[in-house]
């Protein structure tokens, strides 16, 4: 039986075992329901001052079954809620510390900072994504929110160097800063480049060009705005439905028929050095190179069928998932 089980049939018995006695002591003493009650609650927690005693033969026998019943019942409810508060605190202590343990094994991964409608988007995009990340956030109340998702959060302000570390930013391959105000995001992004200058940043910013020029000054590498990307998907929902449609098809988990995703070239990869047509990724894969994007950062579109492939090319491919998949394998 399950602790919390026990712990509530250990109480129901003994609320049982109280209004017995309470009853008992007025049937059969002819006290008030008060004095009943608190002479089972001296007689059960064996204090007996000697004020209230039964007078009658049935009610000392009755006390003798209320004592060899009640007492018991009563030590075993407090062993249990002690037991359990105990167990619980330890559960807690060990279990974080594994947590802890887990973090610091990881590398390349995902830091959030913030728990807010933005940050609980992203752990979900990650989370489906099978992505190793974890949360940062110094609000008490949104950590059980947390714990219930199975998240890794470390608790602290992100704008900490210490905090960061727990995080393990120096290990990690990018973070995204998704907290309140502009001048908390700038702080991390300040923070996180100076532990760790090769991670890839993105901050939201949400009060003017201003603070967008001032979080890429401070080593972002990308910043965005909630509410512009919301105003233009929705105007292009408006102007536009059948290109959104086309986005959201082919960027949505749930769709079965195409995806879009961004395939990054090994160095390893047997591709390398061979143009688009001889890598049969349409022949053999069924998928469409959309776009490409250099090492120096350079986008090609639509490139052409002769396009030599390059060790560290992003290239933006549409196909099947399957497909995707399959052809991910063969280029690292």
């Amino acid at each position: 039986m399950p602790q919390n089980r026990k712990i509530k049939t250990a109480f129901l018995i003994l609320v049982t075992v109280f209004l017995a006695g309470m009853m008992g002591y007025h049937l059969l003493e002819g006290w008030t329901f008060l004095e009943s009650l608190y002479a089972t609650v001296i007689t059960l927690a064996t204090v007996g001052y000697g004020d209230y005693a039964p007078r009658t033969p049935v009610g000392r026998i009755f006390t003798i079954v209320l004592i060899i019943f009640g007492v018991g019942t009563t030590a075993y409810f407090v062993t249990l809620f002690i037991e359990n508060l105990v167990e619980g605190r330890l559960r807690k202590v060990l279990g974080r510390d594994k947590v802890e343990k887990h973090i610091r094994s990881l590398k390349n991964h995902y830091i959030i900072c913030g728990y807010g409608k933005v940050g609980r988007l992203i752990a979900r995009e990650l989370s489906q994504e099978g992505a190793d990340f974890v949360i940062v956030e110094k609000e008490p109340e949104t950590l059980p929110d947390i714990e219930d998702t199975g998240y890794l959060f470390v608790r602290g302000n992100a704008t900490e160097d210490e905090t960061l570390k727990n995080a393990g930013v120096e290990r990690a391959k990018a973070l995204a800063s998704v907290l309140p105000t502009d001048a908390e995001n700038l702080y991390v992004v300040l923070t996180a480049k100076e532990l760790n200058p090769s991670i890839y940043i993105i901050s939201r910013f949400s009060e003017g060009e201003s603070s967008q020029r001032r979080l890429l000054k401070a080593g972002a590498d990308r910043v965005m705005s909630p509410y512009e990307e919301g105003g233009m998907r929705m105007a292009l929902a408006i102007l536009k439905p059948a290109m959104l449609d086309f986005i959201e098809l082919t960027t949505s988990r749930q769709s079965l028929a195409l995806r879009m995703e961004e395939i990054t070239i090994c160095k390893s990869s047997s591709i390398i050095g061979r143009s688009l047509e001889e890598s049969g990724m349409r022949r053999d894969f069924g998928l469409i190179v959309v776009a490409i994007e250099k090492v120096s950062g350079t986008m090609i579109f639509n490139p052409e069928a002769s396009y030599i492939i390059e060790e560290g090319d992003n290239l933006i491919a549409l196909g099947k998932e399957q497909d995707l998949a399959r052809f991910s394998a063969t280029c690292g």
